[in-house]
Order: C-alpha cells, then sequence, then structure tokens
C-alpha cells in the first residue's frame, strides 16, 4: 500500500471539494478556484470532511497513480487555502528587477532589459530590487514561472552571479591561478 496514498485528505472549513464521475476534481476556496482532471483508474471518495483516494488492484500503474492523485489533491487544497509562494534573489552588479504593471524588467547585464509578464493567476512582489517574490494558488505554475525567470540567468560557478533561489546553495569553484 502506497503510504503517501493511504493518507486521508482533510477538508478545511471554507472549502468545497467536488468530484466528477470522470475523475474531474475541482477545489474551491477562500483564494480561488482550481480544477484538474485526474486518471479515471484511481477511486476518489468523500467522506465526513476528509477525502479518501484508493486504487482497484496493485498493478504497477495503479501503485504509481495512488500517491500521485492524492498528492495533487493535497496541493490543490493548500493553493486555495494558503497559496504557494517562489522567492528569486538576483545577485550580480547592477543585477536589478523593477515592477511595471503586472510586468517585470529585468537588467541581467545583457545589452537589453528582459521583460517577463505575468501569467494568469501568477503575482509577482518585488520587496527590493534585487529579490523577486512570484505567488499563486497553482503549486506546479508558481514553481514553472519561477524556474523560467531564474533560465535567463542561472548562477555560475565562479562568482555566483545570477538569479537563485532563495534557498539554493551555489558551490563556487577555484578560479584559475595565475603564474
Amino acid at each position: 500500500m502506497s503510504r503517501i496514498g493511504r493518507l486521508p485528505v482533510a477538508i478545511p472549513n471554507g472549502v468545497t471539494v467536488t468530484v466528477s464521475e470522470t475523475n474531474v476534481v475541482n477545489v474551491k476556496g477562500p483564494k480561488g478556484e482550481l480544477t484538474q482532471n485526474m486518471s479515471t483508474k484511481m477511486n476518489i471518495a468523500i467522506e465526513d470532511n476528509t477525502l479518501v483516494v484508493s486504487r482497484p488492484s496493485d498493478v504497477k500503474e495503479h501503485r504509481a497513480l495512488h500517491g500521485l492523485t492524492r498528492s495533487l489533491i493535497n496541493n490543490m487544497i493548500i493553493g486555495v487555502t494558503e497559496g504557494y509562494q517562489k522567492t528569486l534573489e538576483l545577485v550580480g552588479v547592477g543585477y536589478r528587477a523593477q515592477l511595471k504593471g503586472s510586468k517585470i524588467t529585468l537588467n541581467l547585464g545583457y545589452s537589453h532589459p528582459v521583460e517577463i509578464d505575468a501569467v494568469a493567476g501568477i503575482e509577482f512582489i518585488l520587496p527590493d530590487a534585487n529579490k523577486i517574490i512570484v505567488k499563486g494558488i497553482d503549486k506546479q505554475l508558481v514553481g514553472a514561472v519561477a524556474a523560467d525567470i531564474r533560465t535567463w540567468r542561472k548562477p555560475e560557478p565562479y562568482k555566483g552571479k545570477g538569479i537563485r533561489y532563495s534557498d539554493e546553495v551555489v558551490r563556487r569553484k577555484e578560479g584559475k591561478t595565475g603564474k
């Protein structure tokens, strides 16, 4: 039995979860609404204030989908109640970000500024010129947007310059030794 899949998902107050016959899960909460198609091979049932995911057999595919389905539904419930955020730091001389409406403009040492538009459901917050906070209710979308911003200038190992996650550790290399 899947250790993650067998755990029931608690449905907090103020959150409504509906599951259709084709396993389309709709979660509505104080921060918004999320909908996702789950595999029809999983059995999803709502009992009292908990949601239980079970699998019909011990086939390898069913075992793989069991924990995945439960985790996706749990992430949706956390997203509509608390939300998700990723913090990015810009490290380097002259590297900075500016917020213009829902769009951020990055100066990253290129000959031109890089402009990134906010995707629907994503909000950018800039506490200062060297920090970007990406917020949203969809965990996958928040991570994808943060990763997309990071690809513009990944941290390099010699000086540590670039865009990094706030909890990321950049392994530094020793430079050339001149003789």
